[in-house]
């Protein structure tokens, strides 16, 4: 094989892994809708999803310890995959969840998922990387996209909306920081190493939220809800996240966050499949749009 066809296959598969992360991802609002059936708070919800997955990522850091080729981190490089992991997994699924209280789900997704603009803007700024005509085409196919996706959210004045949209951009820029700066570390210490290290922080930081907040009595929950936070335990966290981090080394944090955008659209048609939600023809004019930013991003010429 020679190394165009490695380098086109190598890059190939980490495409594949980022949409298929975000695939993953787009089923926890189903989980999360099904849970609130049984009157479940976020911070409860926040830290059972966290509980379950946490585990695992103990297991993975363990394996990864005892490969031959191990290197231990700087405590540098250790307290930075562990403010990644809190500033991502932690941070901004909780400000996502504060601001759902206070504006609708449909323009929360619009808003959270400014954050491959706002991922292209860092990269220019902070790590000097030139945005490409092809990049900003992506960038306004996928958003012209999910402007027809969310119109109908746009429609008249929400109670503390302005509150409610700051926690929402507040949640992206964290999630754009984290795709920035965790690209760039990856590459020093290993997907699967930052992964289980990042997730086990955030993990840690939700645990603890709820200790701080909740007493233990709040943990008394119907069946059907533990059932749906193990689902989103290992559906909607631990198989997504290794697949973004390794997509994160394969193709970079501009692509990953473009892709991204396929988020809402996905989360549109699980709920059109698992909660009946009706998906009107212009949501699925926008859903097209999409898809066609992700396939222009996917096919971008490769400069020399």
């Amino acid at each position: 094989m020679s190394s165009s066809e490695h380098s086109r296959g190598y890059l190939v598969a980490g495409l594949f892994l980022a949409i298929g992360g975000v695939v993953c991802f787009s089923i926890r609002p189903i989980f999360i809708k099904l849970a609130y059936a049984y009157v479940v708070d976020p911070v409860t919800l926040l830290a059972l999803r966290m509980i379950f997955s946490l585990p695992f990522f103990i297991i993975a850091a363990v394996w990864v310890r005892s490969g031959a080729q191990h290197r231990p981190l700087a405590g540098r490089e250790l307290a930075a995959v562990a403010a990644l992991g809190v500033l991502s997994y932690y941070g901004a699924s909780f400000l996502d969840f504060l601001a759902l209280q206070y504006i609708s789900a449909g323009l929360g997704r619009l808003l959270l998922f400014i954050y491959p603009t706002i991922v292209v803007m860092l990269s220019a700024l902070a790590l000097g990387r030139r945005v490409t005509r092809w990049e900003l085409l992506a960038l306004v196919l996928t958003y012209g996209g999910l402007v027809l996706v969310f119109a109908h959210s746009l429609e008249g004045e929400q109670k503390e909306f302005w509150l409610g949209a700051s926690l929402a951009f507040a949640s992206a820029v964290c999630y754009a920081v984290y795709l920035v700066a965790g690209s760039e570390v990856i590459a020093r210490v290993g997907s699967v190493r930052f992964t289980a290290y990042a997730m086990s922080a955030a993990s840690a930081a939700c645990i603890l939220q709820f200790f701080l907040l909740r007493p233990l009595a709040a943990l008394d929950l119907p069946l059907p809800v533990y059932l749906y936070a193990i689902g989103m335990a290992v559906v909607s966290t631990l198989i997504p996240v290794f697949m973004t981090s390794e997509a994160l080394r394969r193709v970079g944090a501009n692509t990953v966050a473009i892709v991204g955008a396929l988020g809402p659209v996905t989360t549109i048609a699980f709920g059109y499949l698992g909660l009946e939600e009706i998906m009107t023809p212009l949501q699925m004019a926008g859903a097209a749009l999409v898809l066609v930013g992700v396939v222009v991003i996917s096919v971008k010429p490769r400069t020399a």
